[in-house]
């Protein structure tokens, strides 16, 4: 598995991260042999969200957890906070990032989160506010690490005006049909295609110049959550380029598409949210696949692109 060194996060993470959404669909059992898949095949970054389940894909993580025989230090718990769908707001108030981070610590039974998240922005936040939550869980020992989901660069501009501690992560979608992250630059200034449109400020190049890592969500999925298209009717051109590729290389055509991330320079991270061990043992292989240049546009243009 390779590993990447967040800039001022945590060091030597697998590039690779499971998400934890869909755990509460499995036993405690299933779930504590899904953990040990996914450490055996080099993952040891942990994805969830106190949303997930309403808490309970962090209670079931923390359960199996206690019963794999891994070490905590070995591994990286990530969580975010400020989606409270029961009640219909985003909520980046103080009193509830701390709450929401203790809550999480509960649930996983650990003392500390190695990355906390803010998980899609607060329209009425206020970055005094959050920068005073952070100084807590940090000076507390409960948070190592802090960053962000789904935020624009002046968001992210205005939080760094006022939190001490480096933002690490901004967590995105991207995958090989989700691909606005990169687009706009292509079709800078062409009115023939929508796909110039400027849909995120440069957040990508942003992040790089910023030294935040990027980590794609959905890194499968078509739409927003339209579903998988891998080997799905609608993207047949695609999967015959990744059927291909993943003969050559002798894989799926999942660790191909996951591969195509990996690829891109700004050296992103790709959360697999499958609960299934031997999906998840497949799709690990993308990690050991180095797509050529050519290879990354050929995959591009087989999603729908074209080059202007």
């Amino acid at each position: 598995m390779k590993t990447i060194d967040i800039a001022h996060g945590p060091q030597n993470a697998s590039s690779l991260i499971l998400g934890c959404m869909r755990m509460p669909a499995l036993a405690v059992l299933q779930a504590a042999d899904l953990l040990r898949v996914a450490v055996e095949n080099g993952i040891n970054f942990f994805d969830h969200a106190t949303c997930y389940g309403n808490g309970e894909a962090e209670t079931r993580f923390g359960d199996a957890f206690a019963l794999t025989g891994l070490r905590r230090e070995d591994v990286f718990l990530q969580s975010k906070c400020g989606l409270h769908f029961e009640r219909k707001e985003f909520d980046w108030t103080c009193d509830d990032i701390i709450s929401s981070a203790e809550d999480s610590l509960r649930r996983l039974k650990t003392d500390y989160l190695d990355t906390l998240l803010l998980h899609r922005p607060d329209l009425l936040f206020d970055p005094e506010e959050v920068a005073e939550a952070f100084d807590k869980l940090h000076g507390e020992g409960k948070v190592r690490f802090f960053g962000v989901s789904n935020v624009t660069p002046g968001q992210l501009e205005l939080l760094r005006k006022y939190v001490k501690q480096p933002l690490v992560i901004n967590q995105l979608q991207f995958s090989l049909d989700q691909t606005q992250l990169i687009d706009t630059g292509l079709y800078l200034n062409n009115l023939t295609t929508e796909r110039s449109v400027d849909r995120d400020n440069g957040l990508l190049d942003y992040c790089r110049l910023h030294d935040i890592t990027i980590q794609a969500w959905s890194p499968l999925q078509f739409g927003m959550f339209g579903g998988c298209f891998i080997d799905h009717p609608d993207f047949p051109e695609l999967n015959r380029v990744l059927g291909e590729m993943g003969e050559k290389y002798g894989v799926t055509k999942a660790a191909i598409a996951v591969a195509w991330i990996l690829r891109h320079p700004a050296r992103m991270q790709a959360i697999v949210g499958t609960m299934n061990p031997r999906r998840l043992r497949d799709v690990c292989a993308a990690a050991s696949v180095c797509l050529t240049h050519h290879e990354w546009y050929e995959l591009y243009l087989a999603s729908g692109k074209f080059l202007p």
